[in-house]
């Protein structure tokens, strides 16, 4: 639960089906009372974030890929750093790329966390249970 005893947003960028309905079956397993929310590309992420499209409060966590379509997760973080509203946004990298210079690039440019996408089922529960560090209550 977060601080205000609610339970706590995920919003998980992501436009693989497949990664979608695993991090959906992990967090149901691992988290039972998050509440996802998924976006399939960089444009889409954008017009939620900045409340065109079903306005309401930002996400506890965005979980960002970095290779979608439309607009990619790099774009979509420099854009997210740059919005005032959203700076202060928790913002995961989940991706499969393990290139150091895209997590340079995404570490320099304000991205909270960079994980590589793990090759089991339970490697993903155990990163959705870490990821809980960033709504748990102190």
């Amino acid at each position: 639960m977060t601080s205000d005893n609610r339970p706590p947003v995920i919003l998980i960028a992501e436009d693989d089906p497949d990664d979608q309905l695993m991090l959906q079956d992990a967090f149901e397993e691992s988290c039972e009372h998050c509440q996802l929310r998924f976006v399939s590309d960089g444009v889409e992420l954008m017009a939620l974030l900045l409340g065109e499209e079903s306005p309401g409060p930002l996400p506890d966590l965005l979980l960002l890929d970095l290779n979608m379509p439309l607009k990619d997760g790099r774009q979509s973080l420099v854009e997210i750093r740059s919005e005032p509203a959203l700076q202060q946004l928790p913002t995961v990298i989940l991706t499969t790329s393990r290139n150091d210079e895209d997590r340079a690039f995404c570490l320099a440019q304000g991205a909270s966390d960079y994980l590589v996408k793990p090759s089991s089922y339970t490697e993903l529960i155990d990163i959705v249970k870490a990821l809980e560090t960033w709504w748990e209550s102190p």
